[in-house]
């Protein structure tokens, strides 16, 4: 055999041995559900084909845990898996609990609909070079904010949640502003539009809602949301996250996201960081986006709202009025991208946590990996031929 032949040959069984190489294994945990292994090889298989790191996926059937599983790494350097009780940054799947903390508030006659919110609230506008305060926002309700009807955009006028140098530079204070300060600022500016006139989705809108919260109940919110709201469905294992990684909660995944900005907080403050470790002030995002949680926390909260008896929190009638009975609501942050879904299939909700908001290899533009793996959960749970009759909600208590 001459030398190039015998190249040819090595080159080509080398090329078959790596095509034979199996890929690499994601790990999973959790308890085994045979009618149901269609939800693990959608995971796995999610996983590897867009490259993220790990996430964790809950089912419940007409108010019945039936499914709770971890996938891929919390913690790839340390090769730590995502456990089914692993917590989460869940982002704006916090608003629905702080909605329900503000009905709960009404229903028990601390609080109106049409209430107007900075009658309540009391604080002055911060008005900078010689600014006039605009007073449409005297005429803002709590019902008109809950239904992202205030009169903000953040496509005009940029989203203060993620302005705490700026903000904290106009009071002369050392940054990142805090929740005050930013509605402070906010309120020294013009609306984007009159209340009422339109919706337009608002993470300021929340934390407002958060600081109501707070001046009706005479709590502080979190502590509000855990007594009335979540201790009496159970789930004692949620809280605030914090913005540094190393006030990581016990138990709470690592993220990851693919670039860097620059630290608004913390001893790296001014320097280049991972995006979500300090380039934006999660504490200051409480009541629209700050909770973390498990998929089994998140599962517990969505399947009571399908069984009004279930959800002590809030009356039935207000449950039905409010919270449609197809609702599905997204959340994401850098490193954080998370679906709470209760999907046009009869008594089945869902919940998906990742910890990177994009995989990898998509276009220019990468789409949330919630909402590329929505189709296929939706898929696979209409081809179920058989449900679980058990329930794992207790086998999921922290």
């Amino acid at each position: 055999m001459n030398p190039a032949s015998f190249l040819l040959t090595v080159l080509v069984t080398l090329s078959a041995h790596a095509a034979e190489k199996p890929e690499p294994k994601v790990p999973v945990s959790g308890e085994t559900v045979s009618e149901l292994e269609e939800f693990d090889t959608l995971m796995t298989e999610f996983l590897h084909k867009h490259k993220a790191p790990g996430g964790a996926l809950a089912i419940t059937k007409d108010g019945r845990l039936v499914y709770a599983r971890g996938f891929g790494y919390a913690d790839v350097e340390k090769k730590e898996a995502v456990e089914p009780g692993s917590l989460f940054r869940i982002a704006s799947v916090s608003k629905p609990f702080t909605v329900a903390a503000v009905l709960q508030l009404v229903e028990h006659g601390k609080l109106k609909m049409d209430d107007k919110i900075f009658d309540l609230l009391k604080l002055e506008p911060l008005l900078e070079d010689g600014a006039k305060f605009d007073p449409r926002w005297k005429e803002i309700t709590v019902e008109q904010v809950l239904h992202h009807k205030g009169g903000w955009d953040r496509d005009k006028s940029g989203d203060p949640m993620f302005m705490p140098i700026k903000i904290a530079k106009a009071f002369k204070a050392e940054p990142p502003a805090n929740p005050e300060q930013i509605i402070r600022y906010m309120m020294g500016k013009p609306l984007d539009h009159d209340p009422g006139k339109k919706e337009v989705y608002s993470n300021f809108g929340y934390c407002v809602l958060g600081r109501v919260i707070e001046r009706v109940s005479g709590e502080k919110y979190d502590a509000y949301v855990k007594k009335r709201v979540l201790k009496p469905l159970g789930i004692t294992g949620m809280r605030l996250g914090h913005t540094l990684e190393e006030r990581r909660a016990k138990g709470e995944v690592k993220y990851y996201d693919h670039g860097e900005g620059t630290a608004v907080l913390g001893p790296q403050f001014g320097k280049k960081v991972p995006l979500p470790y300090g380039a934006w002030n999660l504490e200051a995002m409480d009541a629209h986006g700050g909770w973390i949680a498990s998929a089994a926390d998140v599962a517990r909260f969505a399947s009571a709202l399908d069984d009004p008896k279930r959800f002590p929190a809030l009356s039935g009638d207000r449950i039905k009025n409010w919270f449609a009975p197809v609702y599905i609501h997204n959340g994401a942050l850098d490193g954080t991208s998370t679906q709470m879904a209760r999907p046009k299939i009869e008594g089945v909700t869902w919940v998906v946590l990742f910890n990177s908001r994009t995989g990898e290899g998509q276009e220019k533009k990468p789409k949330d990996l919630v909402d590329l793996i929505e189709p296929e959960l939706a898929k696979a749970a209409r081809g179920v031929k058989k449900w679980p009759a058990g329930d794992q909600f207790e086998r999921h208590l922290p």
